[in-house]
């Protein structure tokens, strides 16, 4: 089990604690996770020059996070990552209007309405593998149908495996599709454009979205078009090509199917598994979902997960509009996330896997990411 120790990380706004999490490991490698959202607000790790590298961008306090309203930065976003269309919601027949809170008229619905799972203050405990956050969505929030029990499972390993586990169980039928929502610099938080860094996706397959990023059930081929990631390119190489796709979402904000393809890795009890959690499964339905590389730093970062589509999203919109860690600021595409989720907009698409969770079923997704240093 990784070292874990807490501190304080500021007060929201009402005057409650927000607490922060560090989870370190042998090689000295460490994680911070803050209450507030659940988020992950900075991975220290290694370079092989020696150096110690924080690659996720986030802030320093738990008041800013709370007043950034608009990025989710490194948070836990749900019940529904992504978008749905007019906010509309058809579960067993009846219809459900979510918080309209996306769109260019405010039309849709994106990351569980205004107040989503990373504007909320969680419980943490610290377990003997990892750090487990619990939050309680009461009936109605956000408009979605039945009380909610999410718990989320962060596991560091001695080989740098970040591992997050999703359980979620409702008392009424409803709909569940929680990521995280963590910006990556391979070249530092502080170090500005990741155009020049790769990236790889692991995808035959995306789905086709119009100009406010809602796919309409057409799932198209990568090839011979700049959503061909199959292989390592430079992030900037075709981000403002002339394809409809890219000019309408100002660079990469796209969902690609992921290959159903089981990936060659596991993870090693008491790294990746907790049994005091109620998560009964191991990582053998883990895929592999993308990869990116930095050539500054050596970094490597490999996503694996159970979901079947991730969002690869490059910070378009990022406009550095509040004070990061060490008194940065983050512009435009100063960072990428790798969203694991069900597809966006599915509700409206029957030919997409379903994000609907059943009255006590329990919903279990798991992704880990991976840091290692390049050949």
């Amino acid at each position: 089990m990784a070292e874990i120790r807490k501190e304080a990380f500021g007060k929201t706004a009402d005057g409650r604690d927000i607490e922060l999490y560090t989870l370190r490991n042998t090689k000295g490698t460490e994680v911070k996770v803050t209450t507030f959202g659940a988020r992950l607000v900075s991975w220290r790790v290694m370079t092989p020059a020696g150096k110690f590298v924080d690659v996720l961008l986030g802030y320093a306090d738990g008041a800013t996070y709370e007043q950034d309203t608009d990025t989710a930065m490194g948070g836990i976003v749900g019940r529904h990552a992504n978008r749905i269309a007019g906010g509309k919601a058809v579960i067993g027949g009846e219809t459900y209007q979510l918080e309209l809170n996306t769109g260019s008229h405010q039309q849709n619905h994106i990351h569980g309405g205004f107040k989503g799972f990373h504007m909320k203050l969680w419980q943490a405990e610290p377990t003997y593998t990892g750090l487990k956050l619990t939050y309680h969505s009461p009936d109605g929030e956000g408009g979605y149908p039945g009380n909610m029990d999410v718990t989320v499972l962060y596991s560091l390993s001695n080989d740098n495996e970040l591992s997050i586990q999703y359980d979620a169980v409702a008392d009424h039928d409803t709909i569940c599709n929680l990521t995280n929502h963590s910006y990556f610099n391979l070249d530092g938080f502080a170090s500005g454009s990741v155009l020049d860094q790769k990236i790889q996706i692991f995808a035959d397959k995306y789905t086709w979205a119009d100009a406010e990023s809602l796919p309409d059930g057409r799932i198209l081929p990568v090839e011979g078009t700049p959503m061909d990631l199959r292989q390592p390119v430079r992030i900037g190489e075709h981000i403002d090509d002339d394809f409809d796709e890219l000019q309408m979402g100002q660079g990469y904000d796209h969902n690609w199917v992921i290959n159903d393809v089981p990936a060659q890795v596991e993870l090693k009890p008491g790294q990746g598994y907790d049994p005091t959690c109620p998560i009964d499964y191991l990582a053998g339905g883990l895929k592999k979902a993308a990869y990116a590389e930095a050539a500054q730093t050596g970094i490597t970062l490999t996503c694996y997960t159970t979901q079947p589509g991730i969002q690869f999203y490059t910070g378009n919109f990022l406009d550095g509009s509040f004070p990061g860690k060490g008194g940065t600021t983050f512009p435009r595409r100063s960072g990428f996330a790798l969203e694991t989720q069900y597809f966006p907009n599915a509700l409206a698409n029957p030919n997409f896997p379903q994000p609907i969770l059943k009255k006590g079923e329990h919903w279990r997704a798991q992704t880990v990411y991976v840091l290692e240093h390049k050949d």
